[in-house]
């Protein structure tokens, strides 16, 4: 009685709560002996871990992929050393993907690379996260007084548009995005301006 009960909640299983997967696209045959039943239960047992493991790998591949940086941009670069003329120098980059920490504005004399507490240098890959643009910066220049919203929503990024409001200015440093601009003269922590929306783009 209990064979027939178990042989029943099978038919009833393969049937209405998931299709066998020996069986698709089959006629229906009688059923064998006890060992043929026991051979196809641990072939539908093993089929279906199989795919749970397809399943799991893929998944994972998916979610590696998703974190994956490209490594287009970690290659080394070329320098041209101001001393030697035009003689190229390969120089790694030292840092890559990091960001500034705090991050720092600073004029034209404040040098640029990745800023920390102890190099306080300015940041050269700033980006607004209120209008997704990168912030451009010119050094020895000022923005002019009558510059305004629509100006840089018009204008930015084209240097030859920007310039009609760029004023010279030794040591100072004029930056802007698309939404916000700034001019600065000596190095300034970017947290003691709460208006300004731009982060360190890594570098």
């Amino acid at each position: 009685m209990a064979k027939d009960l178990d042989e029943l909640l099978d038919e009833v299983e393969s049937k209405f709560c998931r299709p066998d997967p020996l069986r698709l696209g089959m006629v229906e045959q009688p059923r064998g002996t006890q060992s043929s039943d026991r051979s196809r239960a641990d072939a539908k047992e093993n089929l279906r871990l199989t795919d749970t493991f397809k399943k799991a790998e893929d998944l994972d591949s998916l979610i590696n992929e998703i974190f994956e940086e490209p490594n287009f941009d970690k290659k080394p670069f070329k320098l041209k050393s101001k001393s030697s003329g035009n003689t190229s120098v390969k120089a790694s980059i030292q840092g890559l993907g990091k960001s500034c920490s705090p991050v720092y504005l600073g004029g034209s004399t404040a040098p640029c690379g990745i800023g920390t507490n102890i190099s306080q240098r300015a940041c050269d890959h700033l980006r607004c996260i209120a209008c997704d643009f990168w912030i451009v910066s010119y050094d020895d220049y000022m923005w002019d007084k009558s510059c305004n919203y629509l100006f840089f929503r018009n204008n930015m990024p084209e240097f030859h548009k920007l310039k009609t409001k760029l004023v010279k200015k030794a040591g100072a440093r004029a930056y802007a995005c698309q939404c916000s601009w700034r001019t600065v003269e000596e190095l300034t922590d970017l947290q003691t301006d709460h208006q300004l929306r731009w982060v360190c783009g890594k570098h």
